[in-house]
């Protein structure tokens, strides 16, 4: 399909800027979009991706954090370069009024919500950009599949209905019944630089202060991870996708890791020596609110079969590529999102006989 003159120069334009990328809009088109969220970790690398290709991107915030914060793989040709077509309107996406009031006449294509979790917030959302709406991307969770001894969970698999992301099943059926092209994407565990939820931040805290590891159970609980950015591709590449129309789509890693291999993955992508594992069993321990594990405590993995198949994608990461990018462009450089907490890791050596922890020796 010929790109319209629009695209063309959209194209020439991005171009001809010294520093810039190429841009190929993924339909030959360039899309208005909204996105929901985008100012910390999925968004600000599916928003990148997006502007990348030419897209005119618009992030829908609260305006308490910049919407064109850096990325540790930005340079300063191309933060220059997002940070001069990134837009943003500042609002309170729960304020359902206020929030048509600024969207509806801005004739938004592409719809990407990162942060929804109730219906009722998406629906505002497509209701407010209905008139132009082309596409409603939605960004749910691989928590949704109930429980299964079968493995791995595919998208047609059983859902909870009890889970703590039934609003994401509730957002995915209204999404049904809406009569708008929808895409849902469902992740599994996702990793990577900036990551607020410490998952490998949890492993490398530990590992660095040259300490055990607690692994609950036998470690052999089998799990799957997914980089950042090789999410934020698949997102992109549902984008004007016509068999992405109207599907759902699990996201992750190829391989599955155990627990225990995960703890060894992760101090072999930070440099460190193959780390002490301590098995325990957490019914003998009483947590009260204290998370000693950050992961659950059952295997936990997709199939990303369908994706793969139907978005022509494939992750670029293997797990251990992916975790040292985290270390190295992260945790490596003295930053993480939460402060090292081990009240839990000493309940547990202590009832082991393993002592209590006291510098760099037991």
């Amino acid at each position: 399909m010929k790109a319209s003159p629009q695209a063309r120069a959209v194209q020439r334009k991005a171009m001809s800027r010294r520093g810039a990328v190429m841009v190929r809009c993924a339909a030959g088109e360039p899309k208005k979009i909204l996105m929901m969220g985008g100012t910390r970790f999925i968004g600000l690398y599916l928003a990148r991706q997006l502007v990348e290709q030419g897209h005119e991107v618009t992030l829908f915030t609260r305006g308490k954090k910049k919407v064109d914060a850096q990325i540790p793989d930005d340079t300063p040709e191309s933060y220059r370069e997002f940070a001069s077509r990134i837009k943003h309107i500042a609002g309170d996406r729960m304020d359902f009024d206020d929030l048509k009031r600024k969207v509806q006449r801005e004739g938004f294509q592409v719809v990407y919500d990162i942060n929804g979790r109730e219906a009722n917030e998406s629906e505002a959302v497509l209701d407010a950009t209905r008139s132009t709406l082309e596409q409603f991307i939605y960004c749910s969770s691989a928590g949704v599949y109930l429980k299964s001894d079968q493995m791995p969970h595919r998208e047609e698999d059983a859902t909870d209905v009890k889970s703590r992301h039934k609003g994401k099943l509730e957002t995915e059926a209204m999404l049904r019944r809406s009569g708008v092209d929808w895409t849902s994407v469902r992740p599994v565990y996702i990793y990577g630089p900036l990551n607020y939820n410490p998952v490998e931040e949890w492993f490398f805290h530990r590992i660095a202060a040259r300490r055990p590891i607690p692994v609950p159970g036998s470690g052999m609980q089998v799990t799957q991870l997914g980089h950042v950015k090789d999410l934020a591709t698949a997102f992109v590449k549902c984008l004007d996708n016509p068999k992405a129309r109207n599907q759902i789509y699990n996201i992750s890693g190829e391989r599955f890791v155990s627990f225990n291999g995960l703890a060894k993955a992760c101090a072999k992508a930070a440099g460190y020596p193959e780390p002490e594992i301590i098995n325990y069993n957490a019914k003998d321990f009483d947590f009260g609110k204290d998370k000693p594990f950050p992961m659950r405590d059952q295997h936990f993995f997709t199939s990303i079969d369908k994706a793969m198949a139907d978005l022509d994608w494939k992750p670029e990461f293997s797990l251990l590529d992916g975790l040292k990018d985290s270390y190295d462009k992260d945790f490596g450089r003295g930053t993480f999102r939460k402060a090292a907490d081990f009240k839990t890791d000493d309940m547990i050596l202590e009832k082991l006989g393993k002592g209590v922890y006291a510098g760099a020796r037991w």
